[in-house]
């Protein structure tokens, strides 16, 4: 089976769910038109479907090796790649200043949809670049801008981000790597990072990578954080690379899946670097490349789940096992119930994470280009649904993939179908940037600091839709009541509760776009709509309620036994 954009899904959802085309009625996306949108998504899924999707299972099967320091990659890559980079979707959504088409993030994050589901090992490294673009936009100097976006847009150059540590991971602030002033007006960075996907490869010229480290005398934590831009190759007076930089790929992580793409280990010796926002700034800065990372992450998840749909539907379709109700004793296997159960809940749950996925991009887009009050309201709601995008859509990859594994039963087990792979690559997007119980806490937390205002608003526009069962209406309620509750407890409470309450907010925005899709569309499209948002109302929503009592049950169930209780 080969993979199928679904450029009419994704059209479909843009249009009458999201309402993504207010965006070309603003001054500054008024190229963004249907027509454009259209032009864009043909083009990728021509290049999705034609050279990264066949590349997919070669990289599992060879994937990225590190020969005496040198880091080669799956066969096909560098061709795959520059036919990336020579498309202009590296800087889809980048300044036209530097090179980027200055097209929404929507249509960007549609985009990285079908690279996800085509080759996912391959997607990884423009996505890495277009976070470190917009990270560069917002706070570098005039001359970093100048020297280096150009390249990283054209796909020259490819970009990295180098959070994680030995001592720390998650606790960010806990790193140890350092940066020493040279007298030069440039810095030393020292010091060892670890998970740094694409951190080396041979399909571009350079590689940039964003290090955080830490001043001599800087604060303890994340106050005491810097930025710094440390190129593999340090550009010459023509900014062609030059003198090789003092770092080096130590090894290469021998992972669960990704083969395809080169998660190093790094050593960065005194190599030079130029600082990029404040002293002591470096967290801000970085929380630019982590939150388009974060949407880009779970538009990962969404990616592999619409991928591992299509895979297990062909081959519900054509697996012929059993007497089936609706068949002639020799039916397709798509006939059973419970396959028809499985098919269901990943295509629904597929849909409903695009939604959500799409709905964060336009968001943030709207923020952008609107001004004062509107933008402060469109910045918020996007603010809120980045960490639901990236657990929720990451969740949905799982599972969906999990789905796919058992609706092949036997064969799905078994390496050669492919089914498998899809379940290996995924699982790691429900840990980096940020596991998705971080997310949710950090939904609980950070994201409550606003007394609501942001959720409410989100709640009231869910009232809104209509739906005349009053599943949704009661999964609204209860999901109201429970944002109660967090505002009312303390942060330990909320984040003992903060992964099902996430569910709450994903399986309910899912409900109301599915019911969004169903009243806007015509024919027998409506009819199909509308029984697979019957179904996820009754089938996936109808989890809402349980979800509601353990998200407000508290910490202290959590407690109740101790450390040495759970090892008897």
């Amino acid at each position: 089976m080969t993979y199928t954009a679904p450029v009419r899904e994704i059209a479909f959802c843009l249009d009458h769910v999201v309402g993504a085309g207010r965006l070309a009625r603003t001054d500054r996306y008024a190229d963004a038109t249907d027509d454009a949108r259209d032009a864009i998504l043909t083009e990728a899924a021509r290049l999705c479907e034609q050279v990264l999707a066949p590349l997919n299972i070669v990289s599992d099967r060879q994937g990225a090796v590190l020969e005496n320091g040198v880091v080669r990659t799956t066969p096909g890559f560098r061709e795959a790649y520059k036919a990336i980079a020579e498309g202009g979707w590296v800087g889809i959504s980048a300044d036209p200043e530097f090179g980027g088409m200055g097209l929404p993030m929507t249509f960007t994050t549609a985009v990285n949809e079908m690279m996800s589901s085509a080759c996912l090992s391959l997607g990884l490294c423009p996505l890495l670049s277009q976070g470190q673009i917009e990270a560069l936009e917002n706070h570098a100097s005039d001359e970093i801008k100048a020297l280096y976006l150009p390249r990283l847009i054209s796909g020259e150059w490819t970009g990295t981000m180098n959070l994680t540590e030995p001592s720390a991971g998650s606790d960010v602030g806990a790193l140890r790597s350092r940066a020493e002033p040279d007298g030069q007006g440039t810095w030393r960075v020292t010091g060892q990072k670890i998970f740094i996907s694409w951190g080396d490869h041979d399909v571009a010229e350079n590689v940039v990578h964003l290090v955080l480290a830490r001043l001599p005398g800087a604060p303890s934590g994340t106050k005491g954080i810097s930025l710094f831009l440390v190129p593999k190759f340090i550009p010459d007076e023509n900014g062609a690379p030059g003198q090789a930089n003092s770092l080096r790929v130590v090894s290469l992580e021998h992972k669960m899946g990704l083969h395809g793409s080169p998660t190093a280990v790094m050593e960065f010796d005194g190599a030079r670097g130029w600082m990029i926002g404040p002293e002591n700034g470096g967290m801000a800065c970085m929380f630019t490349m982590m939150n388009n990372a974060r949407l880009g992450v779970g538009v990962q998840g969404l990616g592999v789940a619409e991928a591992a749909y299509q895979k297990a539907l062909a081959y519900a379709r054509e697996r012929r096992q059993g007497r089936t109700p609706i068949g002639d004793g020799n039916g397709a296997i798509v006939d059973h119930a419970d396959v028809r159960r499985m098919l269901l809940r990943m295509k629904t749950l597929t849909e409903a994470a695009r939604a959500i996925c799409l709905d964060t991009a336009f968001s943030t887009d709207m923020a952008r280009a609107l001004s004062g009050d509107e933008a402060a309201a469109w910045k918020a709601r996007a603010a809120f649904l980045t960490p639901i995008a990236k657990a929720f859509g990451t969740d949905v990859g799982n599972e969906v993939a999990y789905e796919g594994v058992q609706v092949h039963g036997g064969m799905g087990y078994i390496e050669e179908t492919g089914a498998a792979q899809f379940s290996r690559d995924v699982r790691v997007t429900a840990i980096y940037e940020g596991t998705n119980g971080i997310q949710a806490m950090d939904l609980t937390g950070r994201k409550m600091m606003d007394g609501g205002a942001a959720a409410r608003a989100l709640l009231a526009e869910l009232r809104a839709v209509d739906e005349p069962s009053g599943r949704l209406g009661r999964a609204v309620d209860a999901l109201a009541r429970a944002t109660d509750w967090m505002l009312d407890n303390q942060p330990n409470d909320r984040f003992a509760g903060a992964v099902p309450y996430l569910r709450m907010w994903g399986l309910t925005l899912g409900a109301a776009a599915l019911v969004k899709g169903a009243a806007a569309a015509s024919g027998d499209d409506a009819r199909r709509r509308a029984a697979l948002a019957d179904w996820f109302l009754r089938a996936e929503l109808s989890a809402v309620p349980g979800l509601a009592e353990a998200a407000c049950t508290g910490a202290a169930p959590l407690y109740a036994l101790s450390a040495d209780d759970l090892a008897a």
